[in-house]
């Protein structure tokens, strides 16, 4: 990713995945509750706070402040929520998809981390997506 455009619209497209998906937890939690392995407890409160996770890191990538944080909060939870991605294909969770769909998101998790790790390491250099206040330059 060398231009600011491409990297620009990797970071956005980042960021409306992971709002989205957060988004999808309170729109659709009987579907994440599927995947919540038994040894698990408080299983909504835990549907609800990563998907809460989700849409703040997500909206995190969009400022170039939290750029880095926001990047290692969402390997961080990848990494969290990974045993849930295992558990579904294992024990062979009815999620209304095709068996393999839920043995390919287990090594998504690594590409996702991967993607995530790219803006994790990088320097925050500024580009303005959200600025912190009308001092920041504006986008």
């Amino acid at each position: 990713m060398k231009s600011g455009g491409k990297i620009k619209k990797s970071l956005a497209f980042m960021s409306i995945f992971y709002i989205l998906a957060g988004t999808l937890h309170f729109v659709m939690p009987g579907f994440y509750m599927k995947m919540m392995p038994s040894y698990v407890p408080f299983h909504q409160e835990l549907i609800y706070v990563s998907g809460l996770a989700e849409i703040i890191l997500g909206f995190g990538l969009l400022n170039h402040n939290f750029m880095r944080l926001s990047a290692w909060g969402i390997i961080a939870l990848l990494v969290a929520v990974f045993p849930a991605n295992v558990y579904a294909y294992t024990d062979k969770v009815d999620l209304g998809v095709p068996h393999w769909v839920l043995l390919v998101r287990i090594p998504l998790q690594g590409v996702l981390i991967y993607w995530a790790y790219l803006y994790a390491k990088r320097s925050s250099s500024p580009y303005h997506f959200l600025p912190l206040d009308n001092s920041a330059g504006g986008m």
